[in-house]
């Protein structure tokens, strides 16, 4: 077995910590918003949108994988993919979901917990039209998280859709978006000598809460917040 235990990268040091009093806002969101308008511009992250979306089973297994999220908003966090597709299936069976944004050029990530529902029909269309041509025919010929025989069936099914489908390629029926509407945010800054920094907010209306039941600071539109031993 190989030996990683000496893989050591540094992070922040004492100079950079944050504290309660360096949040932009008491509103989780906008803190998500204030970090990832920070992160947009750094040219040392690709794909800062990029986070890891964790779902469950019926039968109680979990599985996670990369997604691309597409827009965030007080409802919360956008995406894409076929309601067929092994996290779609997985989502239907519990729409309780997790999702974490790692940066690792700033030593920064976001924690994020709640629950999912399907976005309206209108807006899977409305950005599906946004999406580039060969995208849109992916989309259409993928019969997601199933087996197929190899890449050229694949490349041949393209070929047949490309030569088909011309400037307007139709949505797949099965393929839409969803929201994760978050009972919990994490905002991690990690620190060199490993005493990270982890700020969580909760709604108030969740009882994702501390087995204390303490709450150590008030936020705004319905969020609480507390720092978490690291």
């Amino acid at each position: 077995m190989s030996d990683l235990s000496a893989m050591r990268t540094p992070y922040h040091g004492k100079g950079k910590v944050l504290l309660e009093e360096h949040l932009p806002s008491g509103d989780a969101m906008q803190v998500f918003k204030h970090w990832f308008e920070e992160v947009k511009g750094n040219p040392s992250v690709i794909e800062p949108n990029a986070m890891c979306l964790a779902t469950v089973n019926k039968e109680g297994f979990p599985s996670c994988r990369m997604v691309l999220c597409k827009g965030y908003s007080p409802d919360g966090f956008k995406f894409f993919t076929h309601y067929t597709s092994r996290k779609g299936q997985d989502l239907e069976a519990n729409d309780n979901a997790a999702a974490t944004f790692y940066w690792a050029a700033i030593s920064r990530s976001v924690r994020i917990e709640g629950k999912v529902e399907k976005l309206p029909m209108r807006e899977a269309e409305e950005y599906f039209r946004q999406r580039p041509h060969s995208s849109q025919i992916g989309a259409l010929l993928s019969d997601q998280s199933k087996p197929v025989a190899g890449r050229e069936a694949l490349v041949r099914i393209e070929k047949e859709l490309s030569g088909k489908y011309g400037t307007v390629v139709p949505k797949p029926e099965k393929w839409g978006g969803y929201v994760l509407k978050p009972t919990t945010i994490e905002f991690w800054q990690g620190q060199t000598d490993r005493i990270h920094d982890r700020i969580q907010f909760i709604k108030s209306s969740s009882q994702q809460q501390q087995p204390d039941n303490k709450i150590l600071f008030q936020g705004e539109n319905g969020w609480m917040y507390q720092r978490l031993a690291p």
